[in-house]
């Protein structure tokens, strides 16, 4: 029937994933990430996964999440232009993302297409990051 069919987007492009713990939830939702964020996606994740190699991940609210032990560090969301990247923690790196948030300590960094995903200083916040307590969502 025409219209009753699940969306798999939402109108801002993220993907809809249900909630899910471990890699597997994860390189779904990055699969459904809509054409040029797919490959930002990827390259998001491995960098996380080269910093940190016992990286936990969940997807919860449609939303990659990467923690530690004692927490959450950093999440990423798709929107109509741009991938955003979250920083549980971003008030506290050096130099911070360059986007504030509404929410105390965190910040954010969007990448639009065509532009290219500065590994070295993702991978340098990743360790700042966990360096710092994780944050309890």
């Amino acid at each position: 029937m025409l219209g009753t069919q699940k969306p798999t987007h939402s109108s801002s492009t993220n993907p809809f994933i249900p909630k899910g713990h471990g890699n597997e939830p994860v390189q779904a939702y990055i699969s459904m990430m809509p054409g040029w964020k797919s490959t930002l996606g990827k390259q998001i994740d491995e960098t996380v996964e080269k910093a940190f190699p016992d990286v936990r991940k969940q997807v919860r609210w449609n939303t990659p999440f990467y923690g530690k032990e004692d927490g959450w560090f950093l999440a990423m969301y798709c929107y109509q232009t741009y991938v955003q990247i979250t920083f549980m923690t971003g008030s506290w790196l050096d130099p911070m993302p360059p986007k504030a948030s509404k929410v105390e300590g965190t910040r954010y960094l969007d990448i639009h297409e065509g532009e290219a995903l500065d590994k070295e200083q993702l991978a340098s916040w990743i360790e700042q990051a966990l360096k710092l307590p994780g944050q309890r969502l």
